[in-house]
């Protein structure tokens, strides 16, 4: 399993309702795809203009395959990227949690 948690931060805050309808289509059809178990998309109500993804795969193989998927060539590289900076965290559980 790959955890992966997305920071991103609106370079403009006037780009919010773009980002907004851009993060909700992908998050559908992330969904859609093999090996996604979560992708959920949140606003932070603390910072504005941050977006936090969550995203849970079934192996690294599938994040691979997703990172080429219809989603992210069409809607995250070209749309969201230019409009946003972004830390990515590959994550893991900790143990006892």
């Amino acid at each position: 399993m790959v955890d992966l948690t997305v920071i991103l931060t609106a370079n403009d805050l006037a780009s919010l309702p773009e980002l907004r309808d851009l993060l909700a289509t992908q998050v559908q059809m992330s969904r859609a795809e093999p090996g996604c178990i979560r992708f959920e998309a949140f606003e932070s109500q603390t910072v504005p203009g941050t977006f936090i993804l969550v995203e849970r795969w079934e192996s690294q193989t599938a994040l691979d395959e997703h990172r080429k998927a219809t989603a992210c060539m069409t809607v995250y590289f070209p749309k969201v990227i230019p409009l946003v900076s972004r830390v990515p965290h590959v994550c893991s559980v900790l143990t006892g949690t």
